[in-house]
C-alpha cells in the first residue's frame, strides 16, 4: 500500500504555469505599489520636484518592461546554468546578459514614458542630462535584479525538483561486485522529498530530453535525469527502447498506435493515451520493427 504523498505534485504540475505567471506579475505589481509611493513622498510631497501621476509613470514603465524581459531570463538561466563546475564561465556569459538586461530595460523604459508624458501630461520626457552617468546608474539596479532573479528562479528550481523527484543511475558500490550491470542498469534511483526509492527501467514509458536532463515518464510523473539524450540512449535495452525524434525515446511496450501524417512525419500514441511525435528520421525505423500495419493495443 502506498501513501498519500502530503503534496500532490500532479495536481501542482496543471496549476504550475499559471502560478509561475502570476508569482512574477503580483511580486512586480508589489514592488511598483511600494517603489511608486516612496517616490511620490519624495519627489512629490516631499520635495516638490514632480507632478503627482510621473512616480506612479516611473514605476510602472519600469516594472512592466522587467516583466516582459522575465522569460529571457528565465531561458538564459535554463542554457547557462550556474553549478559549481561551471560557475566561472557561466557568470562571465551572465555578466554580459546583465548589459543586455539593463540596455534593453532602459531603451524599452524611455519609450513607455515618453508615450505615457506624452498622453498623459502633453511634455516631453527627459531621461537625464548625462546619459552615461543616468545609465550607469540604472545597470547598478539592474545588475541586481537580474542576479536576484536568477537566484529566484534557481531556488524555485530546485524545489521543484525536490518535489517532483530526480532520478539518478545507480553507481558502482564501493566495496564488492555490481548488484546489476553499470553500463546497462536495469533500475533507476529516484530522490524525492528526501526519500529514495528504485525505478525499473522497464516501466519507463518514455523519455524527452529537457535542456540539461532527460525526463523519464513513469505511471503519469515525469523525473528529471541529468543526461544527455545519446548518452542514456546508449545505456537502455535497444529491443525494448527506440528513438523516435531527437527530443524522445519511446518504450515499445507501452505504444500503441503509428499514426502517418502528411509531411512524412507521425504520430504516436502511448498505453495512457498520451501523443508523442515521430520525425520522418526515424519513421521508418519504427515501423520496420512491427511491418507495415498500425500498432494496436
Amino acid at each position: 500500500m502506498t501513501a498519500k504523498p502530503a503534496f500532490d505534485f500532479a495536481r501542482f504540475q496543471r496549476w504550475r504555469r499559471p502560478f509561475e505567471i502570476g508569482f512574477w506579475v503580483v511580486s512586480l505589481t508589489i514592488n511598483t505599489v511600494f517603489n511608486g509611493m516612496v517616490a511620490w513622498f519624495d519627489d512629490t510631497y516631499r520635495a516638490h520636484r514632480a507632478e503627482s501621476i510621473e512616480p506612479w509613470i516611473w514605476e510602472a514603465s519600469s516594472s512592466l518592461v522587467i516583466l516582459a524581459l522575465v522569460p529571457f531570463v528565465v531561458m538564459a538561466s535554463r542554457r547557462w546554468t550556474l553549478r559549481f563546475g561551471n560557475w566561472r564561465r557561466n557568470l562571465k556569459i551572465h555578466l554580459a546578459l546583465s548589459v543586455a538586461f539593463c540596455l534593453a530595460h532602459v531603451s524599452l523604459m524611455i519609450l513607455l514614458r515618453v508615450a505615457a508624458y506624452r498622453a498623459l501630461l502633453g511634455w516631453h520626457y527627459h531621461f537625464g542630462d548625462d546619459w552615461l552617468q543616468q545609465l550607469g546608474y540604472e545597470y547598478l539596479k539592474d545588475i541586481r535584479t537580474y542576479f536576484l532573479f536568477l537566484a529566484i528562479i534557481g531556488g524555485y528550481r530546485l524545489l521543484v525538483l525536490r518535489l517532483q523527484g530526480e532520478a539518478s543511475l545507480l553507481a558502482e558500490p564501493d566495496e564488492g561486485p555490481p548488484v546489476e550491470p553499470v553500463d546497462r542498469p536495469e533500475r533507476f534511483l529516484v530522490r524525492k522529498l528526501g526519500k529514495e526509492f528504485l525505478v525499473a527501467a522497464r516501466e519507463i514509458e518514455w523519455l524527452q530530453a529537457s535542456g540539461n536532463y532527460v525526463n523519464l515518464h513513469v505511471r503519469g510523473r515525469d523525473y528529471p535525469l541529468r543526461a544527455t539524450m545519446a548518452g542514456i540512449e546508449d545505456r537502455l535495452d535497444p529491443s525494448r527502447f527506440v528513438r523516435v525524434h531527437r527530443s524522445y525515446l519511446v518504450n515499445l511496450d507501452y505504444l500503441t498506435e503509428i499514426e502517418p501524417l502528411e509531411t512524412g512525419d507521425a504520430r504516436l500514441t502511448m498505453r495512457d493515451g498520451a501523443t508523442l511525435p515521430c520525425s520522418r528520421r526515424f519513421r521508418t525505423q519504427l515501423r520496420e520493427r512491427f511491418g507495415d500495419a498500425p500498432v494496436s493495443a
